[in-house]
């Protein structure tokens, strides 16, 4: 008797002194970024770029002046604004968005 009351006294002083569990909190969602509307180019534009949406892509872009740029992970293609639409003016194989840019500011 005297060692289950032993027992007993133990198991209580170990989960009294145990430290407590933290709830999990569920992170707020991040804002979509996609825009209300896209236009039917770039809509197909997407979808080859994902493989149908059999892979995932990320890519970043910018533009300045009468330039957009458009970043991936083999380079940066440069367009420029021409007749009210950018077409494409050179790939810049190797660089990132920064430097293209910068290239481009001078």
């Amino acid at each position: 008797m005297r060692k289950l009351g032993l027992l007993v006294m133990v198991a209580l002083l170990a989960l009294g002194a145990a430290p407590k569990k933290k709830v999990a909190t569920k992170a707020a969602a991040p804002a979509p970024v996609a825009p209300a509307e896209i236009a039917h180019p770039m809509a197909l534009f997407l979808k080859q770029m994902s493989t149908d949406g059999t892979r995932q892509v990320t890519f970043r872009a910018t533009a300045m002046g009468t330039r957009f740029f458009f970043e991936e992970p083999s380079g940066v293609t440069v367009y420029r604004y021409l007749g009210g639409r950018y077409v494409r003016e050179e790939f810049l194989r190797g660089y990132r968005l920064a430097t293209a840019v910068k290239k481009y500011s001078k």
